[in-house]
């Protein structure tokens, strides 16, 4: 992920070299004094927010210290505030969870009731996201030394924003980065020295602004150092397009212009500025596009990149092998952990391998709690994390200081801009600790079982979809039998498979088109984060369904017990990630049908698009 520098540095008086220990210093002495620092920042959340609505009705009257705070203040979820959330994004201008004004909404790519939720933000937390961002370089230039000396090719992007009732912006939180001045207006810093011009991350329509930030990418291609984009599936999806396109990439260097289908006039001026006739450089290009194998494709067109800066904990971690293979197995590095209720924390040994990523949580981000997970031992090895909690398990919870090694624990937030002892609904692992200051582990996000992108399905959403689906096979006299699903990243962009074993009772033959209609109300009844991904940004494919031969899901329950499963506690598992199990179900697959067409999507809300 790209970094922030801080604004008051100017080309004069920079000094790298003063700056990065500066930076390292506050590294040390915030995490040196954790808990202090942990106190002082729960203390000025609550001082400055006294009398807000929120915490006056739960009658905390002033308070601030941690004690009668956590008496007092209910743990809550999403479910629990978007009564508020509603009202200030309907026009409601008293300060309901915070005392400063609300500048924007987050959309955040968890959903409820199939809709973003929307995360309240202040102007401030601006500079706090910049701030951990500015941490990031320091950290790296430990163990990278020069990045300084060239410059980084990173794909970012915005995507669509809504508004709200009351004129609010709604956006992804990096979306509304890329945007403010802390962006765009960064004073020189060798280290936000970026291949792609502004104007090329802020074009709003998707193809352009790929098409320009690789056509930038590949004319500076030998100042790259490294290289990276949000997600791992960002940066895969960029290499799929240069395969795609690298012909029309090349005429344009060849011959200095910019394709016609880049109509954006920003966008094309900024990238004459840096496109030159070059057609040894074409020629170059051309020749290590036209080879069979494109293993090693980024040494071999980018030959001073030392590392792909890319997020491949969690889900993402489905991308790593071909990220190596792409990559000639260059260092994968995760440089920080945020969402968009709240920044947290860096990895300060980004060179470790991605399944030993730990992320040392900032004391300075926000308030941090901690309520201990407790797994299933069930075939699905699933995360058991009650949806309320009772008042025993309010009081389970735990200061960032007093976490145990090798303990789970759900991550709880109360922010600066108006969340209090939030459920963020990610599952961390104490791996161990910088100073006072724990360092997490990613496990998991609680309830997901099917993510491609930025997408997040659970069990209940597909639950819903598949139950809506099955009504196109009540005509056939035809019942769903048993079903599970996979998240299929061998093609670009991945795409959701469901495998369904059927019941017929009827004689009438199931015709294609019935199938198809039942992918594409699946997709209709997923959550906007889905559909956007397929509809919007493309970044996922059409959902396919593959038809199993009768007794399919006896021979993966005989195949679970084999491993050591409960007979009486099987369950059959919604979600499949194991790669003997996914192969058990292709070889059985008699028939595959794909989603027609795309599902409907709208940016913002399904009742603000109503006139």
């Amino acid at each position: 992920m790209p970094e922030a520098p801080k604004n008051t540095q100017k080309p004069t008086d920079y000094s790298l070299e003063l700056k990065n220990k500066k930076t390292l210093q506050f590294i040390e002495d915030v995490t040196s004094n954790a808990d202090g620092v942990q106190k002082k920042v729960l203390e000025e959340i609550l001082s400055r927010n006294a009398h807000v609505e929120y915490l006056q009705r739960h009658g905390l009257n002033g308070h601030t210290d941690r004690e009668t705070f956590k008496k007092v203040m209910p743990v809550i979820t999403y479910e629990d505030i978007q009564p508020h959330i509603d009202r200030i994004a309907n026009g409601d201008t008293s300060p309901i969870l915070c005392s400063k004004p609300i500048s924007e909404f987050l959309t955040s790519s968890g959903t409820s009731g199939g809709e973003r939720k929307l995360m309240p933000t202040i102007e401030e937390e601006l500079g706090r996201r910049s701030l951990l961002y500015s941490l990031l370089m320091p950290v790296m230039s430990q163990f990278v030394p020069g990045l300084d000396k060239g410059k980084g090719m990173y794909f970012l992007f915005i995507k669509s924003e809504a508004k709200t009732p009351s004129g609010l912006v709604a956006r992804p939180v990096l979306t509304s980065y890329y945007k403010s001045s802390h962006f765009k207006d960064r004073p020189y810093d060798p280290y936000t020295n970026y291949t792609s011009p502004n104007e090329t991350i802020l074009c709003p329509d998707s193809y352009q602004s790929m098409y320009s930030q690789m056509l930038c990418g590949l004319c500076q291609h030998k100042e790259v150092l490294r290289v990276g984009a949000v997600f791992a599936s960002g940066f895969i999806r960029a290499i799929r397009f240069l395969e795609k396109h690298w012909p029309l990439l090349c005429k344009d260097i060849r011959a200095g212009t910019v394709d016609a289908q880049i109509t954006d006039q920003p966008v094309r001026e900024a990238v004459m500025k840096i496109l030159k006739p070059d057609p040894k450089l074409a020629d170059f290009i051309e020749a290590e596009c036209s080879k069979d194998s494109w293993q090693g494709i980024i040494t071999r067109l980018w030959p001073n990149t030392k590392y792909v800066d890319v997020i491949v904990t969690g889900t993402m971690s489905q991308y790593i092998p071909t990220l190596d293979y792409y990559s000639n197995g260059l260092p994968l590095v995760c440089t920080m952990y945020a969402s968009s209720e709240c920044y947290f924390g860096v990895n300060l040994k980004p060179l470790c391998k991605p399944s030993e990523v730990s992320y040392t949580l900032i004391p300075t981000m926000a308030y941090f709690e901690f309520l201990p997970v407790h797994r299933n031992n069930g075939v699905t090895n699933s995360i058991s994390v009650p949806k309320s909690l009772n008042e025993k398990e309010q009081q389970q919870l735990v200061d960032l200081v007093d976490v145990k090694l090798g303990q789970e624990y759900e991550l709880v937030v109360t922010t600066y801009a108006g969340l209090y002892r939030y459920r963020v609904g990610d599952v961390l692992r104490v791996a161990g600790f910088k100073n006072k200051a724990p360092q997490f582990n990613f496990i998991c996000r609680k309830n997901v079982v099917l993510s491609i992108d930025s997408d997040k399905t659970d069990e209940v959403e597909l639950q819903h979809a598949v139950k809506n689906a099955v009504n196109h096979l009540l005509p056939f006299d035809a019942t769903l039998a048993e079903y599970t699903s996979y998240a299929d990243t061998t093609t670009i962009p991945g795409h959701y498979v469901l495998y369904w074993e059927l019941s017929l009772n009827g004689t009438t033959p199931i015709p294609p088109s019935v199938f198809e209609d039942c992918c594409l109300t699946i997709e209709e009844s997923l959550n906007s984060v889905y559909r956007q991904g397929r509809v919007c940004d493309k970044s996922i494919g059409p959902l396919e369904i593959k038809i199993v031969e009768p007794g399919t899901f006896d021979k993966l329950m005989d195949y679970a017990i084999s491993l050591g499963a409960s007979i009486n506690q099987y369950k059959t598992p919604r979600c499949v990630k194991f790669a003997p199990i996914v192969e058990l179900l292709n070889s059985r697959a008699v028939s595959s049908y794909f989603s027609p067409k795309c599902p409907k999507w709208l940016p913002g809300r399904k009742q603000w698009n109503m006139n």
